[in-house]
């Protein structure tokens, strides 16, 4: 049966490869150039004094970008350049809906589309921090926590019986990302991480490439969340035995 469960992860593993490799060789180099025209400097001004109507970002996301659990803000230092241009660029055409007022939706349409290739530039230079939340304080938020090593299993193997894939398969080693396509979770913010496996799996959040997520999502229960996110929220940068976590270039 062990053996088995290998050869099912490794087989899906290879699947998805195929599949996104294509589109990885292209983005990568529409990313290069989007990066090498983008304004760093405006963007930090963006982040930091917002512009016209539209906010700093900082103030939800906190003046390094690390997020907040007690506004279910996710944590941007460290993500990848082109995710969160995807991600901009689905606000502002409603691809993606902020379901807290439509806030995200609102922003990201009072920025033009070097605006957003600006501030995602800048957002790439931030400093990755080594964790993200601290659980006890979620907990004392009235947020219920996972499982930290039950988490860790369907990150790093998946849950073949149950037709789950590891998350390892597209986001690399403890949820570090896989750029340009996939984003780094680890570190990521406990109940932005939660909230957004809930959504993938009720449909309200629907913006991944060939709907992957979604279908991931939809065999996850409660508790699995729970204890995906646990995991992900600290999970190591670095493997054993060595303590220098891959530096993911821009193209």
């Amino acid at each position: 049966m062990q053996r088995f469960s290998k050869n099912l992860s490794v087989k899906a593993t290879a699947v998805v490869a195929l599949l996104v490799a294509p589109f990885m060789a292209t983005a990568a180099v529409d990313v290069a150039h989007a990066f090498k025209t983008a304004n760093v400097e405006n963007g930090k001004n963006i982040f930091t004094n917002g512009k016209g109507d539209v906010p700093a970002c900082q103030s939800c996301h906190g003046p390094e970008g690390l997020g907040e659990d007690a506004m279910g803000t996710p944590r941007l230092a460290g993500q990848g350049f082109s995710y969160i241009v995807k991600q901009l660029e689905d606000f502002g055409s409603d691809k993606r809906i902020d379901t807290t007022m439509n806030v995200m939706n609102t922003n990201a349409k009072g920025l033009s589309a070097q605006d957003r290739r600006d501030v995602a530039a800048f957002v790439y230079t931030l400093k990755q921090p080594d964790k993200g939340s601290n659980l006890n304080d979620v907990a004392q938020l009235g947020q219920p926590v996972g499982k930290s090593h039950l988490g860790k299993s369907i990150v790093t193997f998946g849950a073949p019986e149950r037709g789950i894939p590891s998350c390892y398969s597209c986001h690399q080693f403890n949820g570090r990302g896989s750029f340009p396509v996939y984003p780094r979770l680890a570190s990521q913010k406990y109940v932005y991480l939660v909230n957004q496996l809930k959504k993938w799996r009720d449909g309200s959040r629907a913006n991944d490439p060939m709907a992957q997520m979604q279908k991931v999502a939809q065999k996850l229960t409660d508790d699995d969340i729970f204890n995906v996110a646990s995991f992900l929220t600290n999970a190591d940068l670095t493997t054993v035995g060595n303590d220098r976590a891959p530096h993911q270039e821009v193209p």
